[in-house]
């Protein structure tokens, strides 16, 4: 399909600190494309430099073939960016909130119901957002992001403090939007959220890409231990070779029925960035 952004020995520092260190990536049209790292490590940097909002001390960064340094309004009108509280205006109802940014884009009141039905807030049309849950400011938050079709998302922390079913809700609306062919740019400290989401996910940690890849793969280069873990109906744990050896014995299990549970040995995003910096991904 081609590439929707390019980034070449990108870098970045504020004052002694280096936020970005060389960073090279590449990201396909169509892709959910994954940068994992703690809070503060340089996630929302990169997104405001691939969006023009900073500029890069070095390197080259191409957005839907543009120059992030000579991106244009036009040009922009093709990204969706949600990031904080970025375009919420407290004191203004849902729709109202819309309507502004419907204004800046020649866009008609059809289209704001639309996004607001999209994203479940339809019935909430007329509530101030400043008596909005974080779930459902995250949802406004999106249906702004939505509201001029763009094809790019760079999505900063959509699920941050949300508790695990509003999340879920809000990752649904992202594979959504994903299988409407769109190119989504997503920053998380979630490995599980990567996982889930995912094409190809990027772990930094201070300022460089320690590990690339799609995140199921990235934990099966990991597994080193290579075992089966089976729990059995007795309460008992088993852990076994995940070798050819194994077959009979788990065959066994199955077909006498004493097997409840049985997990290969993978391991998570989260245990993959602990073995190769030492760090936990501290929130």
């Amino acid at each position: 399909m081609g590439k929707a952004i390019e980034i070449k020995e990108i870098r970045k520092s504020f004052g002694e600190k280096k936020v970005l260190d060389g960073i090279s990536l590449n990201i396909e049209k169509g892709e959910i494309f994954g940068l994992l790292a703690p809070s503060g490590a340089g996630k929302t940097t990169l997104i405001k430099i691939l969006t023009g909002q900073l500029n890069a001390d070095s390197g080259i960064s191409i957005v839907n073939g543009i120059n992030s340094n000579a991106l244009t309004g036009e040009v922009c009108r093709k990204f969706g960016i949600m990031m904080d509280n970025f375009g919420v205006y407290e004191r203004l109802s849902c729709f109202d909130n819309l309507k502004v940014f419907a204004g800046i884009y020649g866009i008609g009141k059809s289209k704001i119901y639309e996004v607001l039905e999209a994203v479940g807030l339809e019935n909430s049309a007329k509530k101030a957002a400043s008596e909005l849950s974080k779930g459902m400011s995250s949802r406004l938050r999106l249906a702004r992001v939505l509201l001029h079709n763009p094809d790019i998302l760079f999505l900063d922390e959509p699920t941050s403090g949300l508790d695990p079913a509003t999340a879920e809700e809000i990752q649904g609306l992202i594979l959504a939007e994903k299988a409407k062919g769109r190119t989504i740019f997503l920053t998380t400290h979630n490995m599980a959220e990567a996982e889930k989401l995912c094409d190809n996910t990027a772990l930094l940690d201070n300022g460089k890409i320690v590990e690339y890849g799609d995140p199921q793969e990235i934990c099966r280069r990991y597994n080193h231990r290579k075992t089966l873990k089976i729990h059995l109906k007795s309460g008992e744990d088993m852990e076994i070779p995940h070798d050819e050896k194994s077959a009979e014995i788990v065959a066994n299990l199955l077909k006498d029925g004493t097997a409840e549970t049985i997990h290969t040995s993978e391991p998570t995003l989260e245990m993959v960035f602990m073995t190769i910096t030492g760090k936990e991904l501290a929130k």
